[in-house]
C-alpha cells in the first residue's frame, strides 16, 4: 500500500512540475532573421560537429554547460561547492531547494545556487576551483565537442578558443585553462565584501545557443589521456557526482554510515586479523589479496621491510592483514592522534630529518647480524610520503634503500564510492571516520616478488616504483608531496607540516 501511495504521489508531483514549467521557464528566442555572426567567430557546439575549414585567424567560442559538458545540469557543481566549502548543512539546504530550482529555469537557478553555495565563504581560502572541481568537470566533458573544437583551433595556430559559462568564473576557469588549454573564459564574477563572498554575480551579458538534447545523447565522455594536463592531484571529501538523487542518497546513508564506521573501528581494535577480516567483509569492507608468484607469500613471512604505494591511512593495516603479520610497524608522517590511537598495529612518526628517520626505521627492523641492535617484527613504509588518489605514483624517497634489508614490494589499489578518506586542506582528524563511512570500501593488495638490496640509492627506489606501477597499471611520476600541496593548497610550507 505504501509503495502504491508513494508512486501515485510522485506521478502527481511530476505532473504539476510539467504543467507549471511553461509558465516559468522561457525558451531562448530564435536568432533574428538575417542576423549573421562575424566571419572570424565560430559558435560551438552546433548540431553538426564538423570542424570548420578556416584559413585565417579568429575565435572559436564554446558554451560550457549544455555544450562542452554532456549534462546541461549545473546542480552537481554547486552541490560540490556547498558540501566542500560550506559543510553538510549547506548541502542539505541546497538539496531541499532542488524542486524549486527545477521551476526557476537555468539562469535564475544558477543565481540562486550561487547565493546558497558561496555566501559567507572566505574568498582567500577558496581553492575548490583548482583543487576539487576539475575532476568532476573532466568526467563530464564531451569528447565529440572537445575534439571538434580542438581541431578547429589547431587547424590555424592564430585561432583562439574561448569558453563561455553562466557559472561563476571561480568555479570553471582553473579547469578550462589548466586541463583543457582554453585561451580565455567568459563567466560572471562573484562579488565579495570584507574578504567573504556575497553569493551575487556580476554578469558579462553573454548569450549563446547550445546543441539540442538529441545531439547531446550521441556524445561520449572525454578520456583522461586527451586532457591537456593530466589530472593527478585533487582534494575534497566527496567521491561521487553530487546530483540531486545521489546527494539525497548520501544524506539518507549518514544515519546508518556513522554507527557503521564506529562498529568497523571496534572490530579493527578488538579482534585479531583472522576474525576481523571476514567480519569486516560482512560489514561491507571488501579486500582481496593477489600473490605475484608462489614464492611471494612465503617471502612475505621471511622478509621484514614492506614497501607500498600510498592510497590511504589504512595501507599498513591491509599489508599486515594480507601477510598475516601482526608484528609489523608503520612509519608515518603527521597523521592525527586519533588515527594513532585507533591503529591496531604499532605506528611511529618520521621527523623529516634523514639521520633521525633512518635510525627510527632501523630500530623497528630485526638486527642484520647476531648481537647487533634492532627491533622485533617488521616495517611498512610508504616512500611517496603522501597519498595519491589517481592512477599515478609519486617519486619514491630512497631512504628505505639505506636500511640494508631486502625489499618486499606491495602494490595497493583502493576504491571508495561516497567519501575520500584523505585530505590536503581539511581536518585530518576526520580521515578515519570518512573512510569507514563508505558503504563498500574496497582494497586490492598485491604481494610482488622481493627485490634484493644492491647498494641502495635512487636506482633501487625507482626500480621498486616501476614494479609497483606495472603491477597496478599506474604511471610513474617524479612529483613529490611538495608538488601536491603546492597544487592543492598553494602553500609550500604545508608540504612540511601536513601529510595525507
Amino acid at each position: 500500500m505504501t509503495k502504491v501511495f508513494t508512486r501515485s504521489l510522485l506521478l502527481y508531483f511530476n505532473k504539476i512540475v510539467r504543467s507549471l514549467r511553461p509558465f516559468v521557464h522561457a525558451q531562448p528566442p530564435p536568432p533574428p532573421a538575417g542576423e549573421r555572426q562575424p566571419d572570424n567567430i565560430i559558435m560551438w557546439p552546433s548540431d553538426e560537429l564538423t570542424a570548420p575549414d578556416t584559413t585565417d585567424g579568429g575565435v572559436t567560442v564554446c558554451k560550457v554547460e549544455g555544450g562542452l559538458l554532456m549534462s546541461p545540469s549545473t546542480f552537481p557543481y554547486f552541490m560540490l561547492v556547498a558540501l566542500e566549502a560550506g559543510g553538510l548543512l549547506r548541502g542539505l539546504l541546497l538539496l531541499l531547494m532542488y524542486p524549486a530550482l527545477r521551476l526557476l529555469g537555468h539562469d535564475r537557478a544558477i543565481k540562486v545556487m550561487a547565493v546558497v553555495s558561496f555566501v559567507g565563504v572566505r574568498k582567500d581560502g577558496f581553492r575548490l576551483g583548482g583543487a576539487v572541481m576539475p575532476k568532476l568537470f573532466l568526467e563530464d566533458v564531451s569528447a565529440d565537442v572537445f575534439e571538434a573544437a580542438t581541431s578547429a583551433v589547431l587547424r590555424r595556430r592564430r585561432r583562439r578558443c574561448v569558453c563561455v559559462s553562466a557559472m561563476p568564473r571561480e568555479m570553471v576557469e582553473p579547469f578550462l585553462k589548466e586541463y583543457l588549454g582554453v585561451d580565455a573564459v567568459v563567466a560572471p564574477e562573484l562579488r565579495a565584501f570584507g574578504g567573504y563572498y556575497l553569493g551575487l554575480t556580476e554578469s558579462d551579458g553573454e548569450e549563446m545557443y547550445v546543441a539540442t538534447k538529441s545531439a547531446r545523447r550521441r556524445w561520449r565522455p572525454l578520456r583522461p589521456r586527451r586532457y591537456a594536463k593530466p589530472l593527478i592531484f585533487h582534494d575534497g571529501r566527496t567521491a561521487f557526482r553530487p546530483t540531486a538523487s545521489a546527494t539525497l542518497a548520501m544524506f539518507m546513508w549518514l544515519p546508518l554510515g556513522a554507527p557503521l564506521a564506529v562498529l568497523r573501528t571496534a572490530v579493527f581494535l578488538l579482534l585479531t586479523f583472522s576474525l576481523s577480516v571476514p567480519l569486516l567483509a560482512a560489514l561491507g569492507m571488501h579486500s582481496r589479496r593477489i600473490v605475484g608468484s608462489s614464492s611471494s607469500l612465503s617471502s612475505a613471512a621471511a622478509h621484514s621491510l614492506f614497501v607500498c604505494n600510498h592510497r590511504s591511512l589504512v595501507d599498513p593495516l591491509y599489508v599486515s592483514a594480507a601477510t598475516g603479520r601482526a608484528d609489523l610497524a608503520a612509519a608515518t608522517y603527521s597523521i592525527s592522534r586519533l588515527s594513532e590511537i585507533l591503529a591496531p598495529i604499532r605506528t611511529f612518526r618520521l621527523t623529516r630529518d634523514r639521520a633521525t628517520d633512518r635510525a627510527a626505521m632501523q630500530a623497528h627492523l630485526p638486527p642484520r647480524h647476531p648481537g647487533a641492535s634492532g627491533g622485533v617484527g617488521g616495517l611498512v613504509v610508504c616512500p611517496e610520503g603522501t597519498t595519491c588518489r589517481e592512477p599515478f605514483l609519486l617519486r619514491f624517497s630512497p631512504l628505505f634503500t639505506e636500511l640494508g634489508a631486502d625489499v618486499q614490494p606491495v602494490a595497493m589499489h583502493s576504491a571508495v564510492s561516497m567519501f575520500h578518506g584523505t585530505t590536503a586542506g581539511g581536518r585530518k582528524l576526520l580521515d578515519p571516520l570518512y573512510l569507514l563511512m563508505n558503504p563498500t570500501p574496497a582494497y586490492v593488495v598485491q604481494l610482488l616478488d622481493p627485490v634484493a638490496v644492491r647498494g641502495g640509492g635512487p636506482e633501487l627506489a625507482n626500480e621498486v616504483q616501476r614494479r609497483i606501477a606495472e603491477a597496478l597499471g599506474y604511471t610513474c611520476t617524479v612529483l613529490t608531496r611538495r608538488d601536491k600541496y603546492l597544487a592543492l593548497t598553494g602553500n609550500a610550507v604545508a608540504a612540511t607540516n601536513k601529510m595525507s
